[in-house]
């Protein structure tokens, strides 16, 4: 599913136009990366929780020529599933 599907589905059932339904989800969306940008967790009841963590720098090593290679730290976007959001997708692998 894509944002337009959701865009698409979610005026559908509410008669809303697809333009405000666009607006609406798009500054949605901003938000929770703007709050991720800032180092702020997100939590959304019952569907899950969005939190920055920083993966720790490393030495990796250049495939082509064997050479290490220092990795710095990176900050990366964690999801955690919610205990109802698993159990409705669970209930709905089972149909």
């Amino acid at each position: 599913m894509t944002k337009k599907d959701i865009i698409l589905k979610i005026a559908e059932e509410t008669d809303l136009k697809q333009v405000d339904v666009k607006q609406v989800v798009q500054r949605t969306f901003s938000l929770i990366v703007d709050s991720l940008g800032r180092g702020e967790k997100v939590e959304l009841r019952n569907f899950g929780i969005f939190k920055v963590k920083t993966r720790r720098g490393r030495l990796g090593r250049n495939p082509r020529t064997g050479d290490g290679v220092s990795i710095p730290d990176k900050r990366v976007v964690n999801f955690k599933a919610g205990m109802k959001m698993k159990s409705d997708v669970e209930e709905h692998a089972k149909i």
